[in-house]
């Protein structure tokens, strides 16, 4: 009997060590990773857990940029006010005499097939035709300008809610680059004739014809070029050119935003 007592006392001792060692073990694996062995489908939360996921919800909406904020009509007047005000005033300083011929940015020089023929007449001391030449291409690109006014209006107007959303998280001519792609080559239609128009306007064909005919017969060689098309081209590069700019400027500095619709909308871009 006495030693059935004794088997008995030592078999609870040791079922009793068994359970405070185990105890032992889970308190340590709770303590070192938050596991709770009796619950282990819900992990304690740490303090730093919870900073972790509180810092992921910020970036989170911080990468929206706060255009919810914005409606889809804000960002897509925004967009269109600032391309408009960037044509508007783009083609009325090219449209100035000397907008094309005194801004270095945007000064058509002479077509690269005929560079020859410059160092060829300065050479013989007929630098000044050169310059004349030069000077009346810009002429008839300042005088042409004003074609693309309306142009631009129609393709602005056009601009879906998708477009406008887009352009506004992208690179700083984002706006210009799709005007661009909408309008080129209605552009070159309408530019073609009122540029042809120009050249004969401003004299720039008779000086050209001259201006070849006389390194034609100095070389023995024979020139020809389109002018009408380089001129129109440089000059539809030169429009984009300065929207660009203006766009570039409104989503960068903060006073060029001079209505509330582009402080509001480009205000929210900032973030990004």
């Amino acid at each position: 009997m006495r030693k059935n007592i004794l088997f008995a006392a030592g078999l609870l001792f040791s079922v009793s060590a068994q359970a405070q060692l185990m105890d032992i073990i889970k308190s340590t694996v709770k303590n070192q990773t938050g596991i709770d062995l009796e619950n282990p489908t819900k992990p304690k939360t740490s303090t730093t857990g919870t900073t972790s996921t509180t810092t992921t919800t910020t970036s989170t909406q911080n990468s929206s940029v706060n255009l919810g904020n914005l409606t889809s009509t804000q960002i897509s007047s925004g967009l269109k006010e600032a391309l408009s005000l960037g044509v508007t005033d783009g083609v009325k300083k090219l449209a100035l005499t000397d907008g094309f011929l005194k801004n270095e940015a945007v000064k058509i020089l002479m077509p690269e097939k005929l560079r020859k023929i410059d160092t060829t007449l300065r050479s013989i001391g007929m630098g000044s035709l050169a310059d004349e030449g030069v000077k009346l291409l810009n002429r008839a690109a300042e005088d042409a300008v004003t074609e693309a006014a309306p142009i631009f209006t129609k393709a602005i107007t056009s601009m879906t809610i998708t477009d406008a959303k887009n352009i506004l998280l992208g690179s700083d001519n984002a706006a210009t680059s799709y005007l661009q792609s909408k309008t080129q080559s209605q552009l070159f239609t309408a530019f073609q004739p009122k540029v042809k128009a120009s050249l004969g306007k401003v004299g720039a064909d008779t000086v050209w014809k001259n201006l070849i005919s006389k390194y034609n017969t100095f070389t023995g060689q024979s020139v020809t070029t389109d002018l009408n098309e380089y001129v129109t081209t440089e000059t539809i590069n030169g429009v984009f050119k300065m929207v660009a700019d203006k766009e570039s400027g409104i989503r960068n500095t903060p006073a060029m935003r001079t209505t509330s619709i582009l402080q509001k909308v480009f205000g929210a871009q900032d973030g990004k």
